[in-house]
């Protein structure tokens, strides 16, 4: 990753669909409709781990995935939230925001690889999109 200049990762981008910008944070629905699922992104360049932040960017971060956690439990009415910063198949630090409930493909167990991804119809994303925003403040 250079670290003049923040992009996001390629992954990141073919598996997203970009919802908005927060203060520190790309916000981004990711394309698997099996779980409502957001991914936060620092636009910061290089950044891999949360502690490669500066005290300040950590506590917005916090903030925004709280932000996050807040609107998608309100939209979804979810069991449960994962939230987990992995990193370990992309390393640019995202904070992944996944709303569970006990009725889904992969309960209890982690979503990833539980099932093959399955794709937003174009009328589902908008909705879901359209729903996420006034709960983030995003008119």
């Amino acid at each position: 990753m250079n670290s003049d200049e923040w992009s996001l990762a390629p992954q990141l981008a073919r598996d997203t669909v970009a919802l908005g910008d927060l203060a520190l944070s790309r916000l981004l629905i990711a394309r698997d409709a099996n779980y409502p699922w957001l991914i936060l992104v620092p636009r910061r360049a290089g950044i891999v781990e949360i502690v490669d932040l500066a005290e300040d960017e950590q506590a917005e971060l916090m903030s925004e995935i709280a932000r996050a956690s807040r609107a998608l439990r309100s939209v979804t009415q979810c069991d449960k939230l994962n939230v987990a910063a992995l990193g370990n198949a992309v390393p640019q630090l995202h904070v992944h925001v996944i709303a569970r409930r006990k009725t889904d493909k992969a309960w209890p167990k982690p979503v990833w690889g539980a099932v093959p991804s399955l794709a937003y119809g174009d009328a589902e994303l908008e909705r879901f999109m359209q729903a996420l925003k006034p709960p983030l403040g995003m008119l």
